[in-house]
């Protein structure tokens, strides 16, 4: 309970700073900082997603070596949400549509109901709502804690967990993420409104084009 609280607060912050101005050339650079001194000068270490390891509806393994040379976006689901994930899975979708065939970017979704969320439930679960690639699009699985850890502050900073009094028994954030090559978090977009999914395929071009 208290790392999905510690990670509401930081990312509320961060989506504050963030909410993309996607006039901007560069994205920014979001979530905790620390300034390091090296060889006279200071030196800016940024929050970085740690490493991790899931299933994903292939059986196949997916960690951080999955997306190396690649930025992605991230969110967290459950199949039986009655509430906003099949709106983020349409809205998610478009993204998937947009980028499948660029080989330098990939969509990692975490079920946050692995109980019920097998590997053969989310095989059909993507299946159904049209994703084919499963080299693009992850969907995955694996240990509950070790996925609410990726959720909270030392994560993506989202609140990810169980709560009975919530529809459907979880509680989690409707945020798409947007992750760059050298693992730091460079946006937050609500995947519930088409208006900040539109933002984020717009800064998807230009954080690859950082990598150029």
């Amino acid at each position: 309970m208290k790392l999905w609280k510690e990670a509401l607060v930081v990312g509320l912050l961060a989506l504050v700073v963030s909410c993309g101005d996607s006039s901007s050339k560069k994205l920014p650079i979001m979530g905790r900082q620390e300034f390091k001194e090296v060889n006279g000068k200071i030196d800016t270490i940024y929050h970085t997603i740690p490493n991790f390891q899931f299933v994903d509806q292939d059986s196949a393994i997916v960690n951080e070596k999955t997306f190396e040379d690649k930025i992605y976006v991230a969110d967290f689901f459950f199949g039986t949400c009655p509430t906003i994930c099949p709106v983020m899975k349409q809205q998610m979708l478009r993204i998937y549509d947009r980028f499948k065939d660029n080989p330098d970017f990939a969509i990692l979704s975490h079920t946050i109901d692995p109980e019920h969320d097998t590997v053969a439930y989310l095989k059909d679960y993507s299946e159904k709502i049209g994703v084919m690639d499963n080299k693009v699009w992850h969907f995955v699985t694996g240990n509950k804690d070790e996925i609410y850890e990726m959720g909270s502050a030392a994560g993506y900073m989202v609140p990810v967990g169980e709560d009975g009094a919530a529809p459907g028994g979880f509680i989690h954030s409707g945020a798409f993420i947007l992750v760059d090559k050298d693992r730091r978090i460079r946006g937050y977009y609500d995947g519930t409104k088409k208006l900040e999914v539109d933002a984020l395929m717009s800064d998807i071009p230009k954080l690859l084009a950082e990598y150029e």
